[in-house]
C-alpha cells in the first residue's frame, strides 16, 4: 500500500495544479464572453433583421452573350487565385522548413536577422506570386479590363512590396523586442500591436493612393454635402477622384482613413460617360454610408478580434524554435501567420460583405431611387465583367461584397417594405 505521507504529498500536489489552472480557465471564460460580445457589436447594421432577399436570376440582371462573358473571365481568374494561395502555402511551408539555416550567414544580432529574414520571407512572396500575377494581367488585358503594361505592373507590385516591407519589419522588430523579456506572454502587448500598426496604416493609405485630384462637379459635391447631412455626418469629407483609366477600365469607389485623411475616393473610370448620373449619385451616398457607420473603425475592431488569438497561435507554434526572442522563428512565424489569414478569409470576407450590404441600405435609404441602384449594379456586370452568381467557394473565398444578385435582390427588398 501507498505510504500516507506519501499519498498527502500526491493530493497536495494534484490541489496545487488544479489551484494553478483555474485562473487560467476563468482568464479564458472571460477572454471568450469579451470576444463574443465584441463580434455581436461589430456584427450589427442597419439593414433590417430578418429581410427577405427574393431570388434574382442571373440571367435577369446579364444577357446570355455577357453572361457567358462574365463567367468566362472569372472562372479563369478563380483558378488562378488558387493556384497562387497554394504556392504561396508552399514556398512559405518550405522556408519554415529551411529558413533558419540563413541566420548561420547573419552578423546582424537578434533582432536584425530576425527583420532580414522577414524581408526575405516577402520577397520569396512576391516572387512566388509574380508569375500568377502577370497572368492575371494578361487575362484582364485579352479582356479589356486592363491596360496597363507588363513592366509598369512589375514595378509597381515591387514598389507595393515595400510598404509590406515596412510593416513586417516593424511587427517584427517590436515583437522580437517583447520577445525578450516576456518570451511566453510577449503575444499580449504584441497583439495591441499588430492592432496599432493596422490603425496607423488605415490613417495614412488615403496619403498612399497616387493620382488624386479634387471633385470638379459642382452638382455632385452638392449631392454629397445633402446625403452626409442626411446620414448624421454634418458636412461631406472631401471628395477626390483617382486618375487610374490608363491602367483599368474598372469602375471603383472607396472611402478610407478617418480624421484629417479620410475622404471618398471616385475612380475616374466612374466618370467617362458609361454611368449616369443617378448612379453615380447612388455610389456617393454607398460610400458616404460607410463613412457615417464608421466602417474603417469597424474593420479595425474586426482585426482586433483576431489579431490576440493569432499573435497567441504564432507563440505556441514557434516555442519549438525557441520562440519569438529567437531569429530562427521568424519563417516559422511567417507560415503561421499566412495559413491563418487563409483560414480566416471566408470569415473576414463574410464581415466585409456585411459592411458593404449595409452601406447598399443606407444608399437606398438615402437617394429613394431603386432605379439607379438596379442599373448600377447591372452596369457592374458589363463593365466589369462581374459575374452576378458565383459559385459558392468562390463567394465564401473571393467576394467581398454581395453578388450582383444579392445587391439587386436588396433594391428589391427595400422597394417592397416602402410598398408596405
Amino acid at each position: 500500500m501507498e505510504p500516507a505521507r506519501a499519498r498527502r504529498r500526491r493530493g497536495a500536489g494534484g490541489r496545487r495544479r488544479i489551484a494553478r489552472r483555474l485562473p487560467l480557465a476563468v482568464l479564458l471564460v472571460i477572454l471568450g464572453a469579451a470576444w463574443t460580445a465584441g463580434f455581436y457589436l461589430l456584427w450589427q447594421t442597419d439593414v433590417p433583421s430578418g429581410l427577405d432577399l427574393p431570388d434574382v436570376e442571373a440571367g435577369a440582371l446579364l444577357g446570355p452573350a455577357q453572361l457567358d462573358e462574365a463567367r468566362d473571365y472569372e472562372r479563369f481568374l478563380r483558378i488562378d487565385f488558387l493556384l497562387a494561395e497554394l504556392t504561396v502555402l508552399l514556398v512559405f511551408g518550405l522556408y519554415a522548413r529551411y529558413g533558419h539555416r540563413f541566420t548561420r550567414e547573419s552578423a546582424a544580432g537578434r533582432i536584425g536577422t530576425g527583420m532580414l529574414l522577414a524581408m526575405l520571407g516577402f520577397a520569396l512572396l512576391w516572387l512566388a506570386q509574380l508569375p500568377f500575377g502577370l497572368v492575371g494581367l494578361w487575362w484582364e488585358r485579352r479582356h479589356d479590363v486592363s491596360e496597363q503594361d507588363y513592366g509598369t505592373w512589375i514595378f509597381e507590385s515591387w514598389l507595393g512590396l515595400g510598404g509590406a516591407f515596412l510593416f513586417v519589419c516593424l511587427a517584427i522588430l517590436i515583437v522580437m523586442g517583447l520577445a525578450g523579456p516576456l518570451p511566453n506572454h510577449w503575444w499580449i502587448p504584441g497583439g495591441a500591436v499588430f492592432v496599432g500598426l493596422t490603425v496607423l496604416f488605415s490613417f495614412v493609405l488615403p496619403y498612399m493612393l497616387p493620382n488624386q485630384i479634387p471633385l470638379r462637379d459642382s452638382e455632385l459635391l452638392a449631392d454629397a454635402e445633402g446625403f452626409a447631412r442626411e446620414q448624421g455626418l454634418g458636412e461631406a469629407p472631401p471628395v477626390r477622384v483617382q486618375e487610374v483609366r490608363e491602367f483599368t477600365t474598372a469602375p471603383n469607389a472607396l472611402a478610407a482613413g478617418f480624421g484629417p485623411s479620410q475622404r471618398v475616393i471616385l475612380w475616374d473610370t466612374l466618370l467617362d460617360g458609361r454611368f449616369g448620373d443617378e448612379e453615380i449619385r447612388v455610389v456617393l451616398a454607398h460610400e458616404l454610408g460607410h463613412v457615417s457607420r464608421d466602417h474603417i473603425w469597424k474593420l479595425v475592431g474586426w482585426y482586433a478580434l483576431f489579431a490576440f488569438p493569432g499573435a497567441f497561435l504564432i507563440a505556441r507554434a514557434t516555442r519549438r524554435r525557441g520562440g519569438m526572442r529567437k531569429a530562427e522563428s521568424v519563417p516559422l512565424a511567417l507560415f503561421v501567420l499566412v495559413g491563418l489569414s487563409l483560414l480566416a478569409l471566408p470569415l473576414q470576407n463574410a464581415f466585409t460583405r456585411h459592411l458593404e450590404a449595409e452601406a447598399d441600405w443606407i444608399a437606398l435609404e438615402t437617394t429613394r431611387d431603386p432605379e439607379a441602384a438596379r442599373a448600377l449594379f447591372r452596369r457592374f456586370g458589363t463593365t466589369a465583367l462581374a459575374d452576378p452568381s458565383p459559385p459558392t467557394w468562390s463567394y465564401f473565398l473571393m467576394e467581398t461584397h454581395p453578388t450582383l444578385a444579392e445587391r439587386v435582390a436588396m433594391v428589391e427588398a427595400w422597394e417592397g417594405r416602402r410598398r408596405g
